[in-house]
């Protein structure tokens, strides 16, 4: 992912596992939150300055995405859509940076749940714990505690019993570190 400048849009990208890197999408404002659908037929995508959530077609085998919709838009007096995870149930979680709050939709965009923070600028949420029902969700704004909020710059626990799923393990070598660890 990269964040725009004045220049230049920001852009998503596909690392390969070979080093390859692919351009997904341009034109992308402030590039943030992803996550997958359980049967991982569906990428969720977050543009945070254009408040926007898009769902796209996933292609596991080649990691193409295609056919890019709005699921959802996040009005600007709720903050922007940030950090985002999907739990087991297939529903989405996204952080909102200056909304103060997580929010679950469900697979169809609909608002089924709210939960409030006392900071502003909650940047990103996922599941942990040993049955993955503990939420984690961290938040900026620490050395500005009287404006952000007493909560900000800390990470929050909370538990609803909804069941997340882990995320994804990755590895990634960067040509020239691995052999200098050798």
């Amino acid at each position: 992912m990269s964040t725009s400048t004045p220049r230049r849009p920001g852009r998503l990208y596909l690392l390969e596992r070979d080093g390859r890197i692919t351009r997904l999408l341009e034109g992308i404002g402030i590039s943030n939150g992803m996550g997958f659908t359980p049967d991982l037929k569906r990428l969720y995508y977050t543009d945070s300055s254009k408040g926007e959530i898009y769902v796209f077609d996933y292609e596991r085998s080649s990691g193409a995405i295609r056919n890019q919709r709005v699921l959802i838009r996040v009005p600007a007096s709720e903050g922007e859509p940030d950090g985002l995870t999907v739990d087991a149930e297939g529903f989405i979680w996204s952080a909102r940076w200056n909304g103060s709050s997580i929010v679950r939709f469900s697979p169809d965009g609909r608002e089924v749940l709210r939960v409030g923070l006392p900071a502003r600028k909650v940047s990103c949420l996922t599941f942990g714990g040993k049955d993955h029902t503990d939420i984690y969700i961290s938040t900026a704004g620490g050395d500005r505690r009287e404006e952000e909020g007493p909560g900000a710059g800390a990470l929050f626990c909370v538990n609803l019993g909804i069941p997340g799923r882990a995320e994804f393990a990755s590895r990634i070598l960067c040509r020239g570190v691995e052999e200098n660890r050798r």
